[in-house]
């Protein structure tokens, strides 16, 4: 009739109550970017990847940063990407880990931006990498180049607004 509880089955119960850190879905950030352009418009973009390179990026062994895009015959292409292969790839496969990788978009996104970057002169960057629904997504940036003078008030504002978050924190 009586169910006696122990503080130990409390303590189990208010444990498995804790949500479990769900992993982040961000494979790599291009943070450079975001400091060197203006970002002006964003863009969704799937990849054509090889085994391998799934593989890697499962590991989140990506470098963006010195990543761009281009736009050839109306097909897109991610150039400049570093993904290393891991050490327990099979030895069959020849990885190329700086290969051009297919960019896959819609027809007329594919039209908005290679008219913005032939007469406007934006340059299309890559922002973040990300899974979405279990395939690889990348996040590109339609973007302005920043000035040096650009780049210090823009690191000055985050600054400041970093102070004002301290006092307001301090109270």
């Amino acid at each position: 009739m009586f169910e006696f509880v122990t503080f130990r089955d409390t303590l189990l119960l208010k444990m498995s109550k804790k949500k479990a850190k769900t992993p982040s879905n961000t494979i790599a950030q291009n943070k450079k970017a975001r400091h060197d352009y203006f970002i002006e418009e964003n863009f969704e973009a799937g990849l054509v990847l090889e085994g391998w390179e799934v593989k890697s990026l499962r590991e989140g062994r990506v470098q963006l940063t010195e990543g761009y895009v281009r736009i050839d015959n109306g097909e897109v292409w991610l150039l400049g990407i570093h993904i290393p292969p891991l050490v327990t790839t099979s030895s069959h496969v020849q990885a190329k880990p700086d290969r051009p990788r297919k960019l896959l978009l819609h027809t007329n996104e594919i039209a908005k931006l290679t008219g913005a970057v032939e007469r406007k002169g934006y340059t299309l960057v890559p922002l973040s990498m990300y899974w979405k629904h279990g395939r690889a997504k990348l996040d590109i940036g339609l973007a302005k180049g920043k000035q040096a003078h650009d780049k210090r008030a823009s690191l000055k504002q985050k600054e400041t607004s970093r102070e004002i978050a301290r006092a307001l924190k301090k109270g």
